[in-house]
């Protein structure tokens, strides 16, 4: 076979749309066994659906990732709903939506429950003590990420991202306010409450699932006192051992506040703006896609979240980095991405969880 026969049965294949079913198991099998952030995932996407099965094609690809990073929300359970709805409308955006964020939904009610049960028993806290230590470097990772990803050299997103995380770093909130107009009066009740702010709190996420950290620890630990600080990183722990969107988080703050329903609705509230998105925008995207000032409005936000996020590493740090062995987790967990080999995130939490459970087992002082 020649090149211009290859291209030839290319063409075909991206003129062959995939039938739904198809796209669901393919979608549950991403929400399973998807490591790697936002980024991994939204190639992933591209790699099996646009250049080896052509499902999707580039054209269409394209213009979901663009509305993705365009449009606040996860950006890869983003994507994997637009690919959803160019398959079968809303139907296609809905199913999809649950095959991608039901399989991480569900790991983490597990872990929940395992945590509400075992929390305060000494391995339980030693494998917490390794993990907060490492997620804080895996934070500060993708940090200078972004910062190479979206500032550049532009001097007005380098001002903004600098505001933005020396105002968070200083009054320990994202946006001063924010946790207390999203929350609601204060005589609502818990679960409208969870509703309501993880609702709100999904509108800000810019850049990286990430950003919705330091929002959430304005909410969740400042004002409402949902969780303590040590809660909350375990609750950022949780998100980065299991597949899928790491705003998925918001189902182990949910359960840990209000069981099974504070889960379910604190999951509902974070992805439902995200597909009203998706259901509502996609139709008509393709007129604003091109324009200069939302693309800058865009920039100018994910500079701003990025910056919250390096403000919340600084806030965190301080809880989570206390001596000297949590100090030496942090540093070898932010040193090992420069060893020649590639070591997943996942693996990098699980064993400094382990180092953790050995350290506290020899010295229970430690922390």
């Amino acid at each position: 076979m020649d090149d211009r026969q290859g291209a030839v049965l290319a063409q075909q294949r991206q003129a062959e749309p995939a039938s739904l079913p198809a796209l669901l198991r393919y979608f549950l099998r991403l929400g399973t066994f998807g490591f790697g952030g936002p980024i991994a995932l939204a190639g992933r996407m591209q790699q099996d659906l646009v250049e080896q099965r052509g499902w999707i094609s580039a054209q269409q690809y394209k213009e979901g990732l663009a509305l993705a990073q365009l449009a606040p929300g996860p950006l890869a359970a983003q994507l994997a709903m637009y690919l959803g709805w160019v398959q079968a409308r809303r139907l296609g955006a809905t199913l999809v939506a649950l095959a991608f964020v039901g399989p991480s939904f569900l790991m983490v009610l597990i872990l929940s429950a395992l945590y509400v049960r075992f929390g305060g028993l000494p391995w339980m806290q030693g494998l917490f003590y390794g993990i907060g230590a490492a997620v804080i470097a895996i934070i500060a990772r993708s940090v200078l990420k972004l910062v190479r990803m979206t500032l550049g050299r532009d001097r007005l997103l380098w001002v903004l991202f600098t505001a933005s995380a020396l105002v968070t770093a200083w009054t320990e909130s994202a946006v001063p306010g924010l946790a207390t107009a999203l929350g609601g009066p204060t005589s609502l009740g818990v679960l409208w409450k969870i509703l309501v702010y993880f609702a709100g709190a999904g509108l800000f996420v810019f850049g990286s699932g990430l950003a919705i950290v330091p929002f959430l620890y304005g909410g969740v630990v400042q004002r409402f006192h949902w969780l303590t600080e040590r809660q909350f990183i375990d609750a950022v722990a949780v998100s980065m051992i299991t597949p899928g969107p790491v705003v998925i988080t918001v189902a182990f703050i949910g359960y840990l506040v209000a069981g099974l329903a504070g889960a379910t609705l604190a999951a509902i509230g974070v992805f439902l703006p995200v597909y009203l998105v998706v259901v509502f925008v996609a139709p008509h995207f393709h007129r604003v896609a091109k324009s200069r000032q939302v693309k800058a409005f865009v920039d100018g936000v994910t500079a701003a979240a990025t910056g919250a996020i390096a403000g919340a590493a600084v806030i965190l740090g301080r809880r989570s980095l206390h001596d000297l062995p949590t100090i030496l987790i942090a540093l070898v967990t932010l040193a090992l991405p420069l060893a020649p080999w590639k070591i997943p995130e996942p693996v990098l939490i699980v064993a400094a969880g382990l180092v953790g459970l050995v350290l506290k087992g020899a010295a229970p002082a430690a922390g």
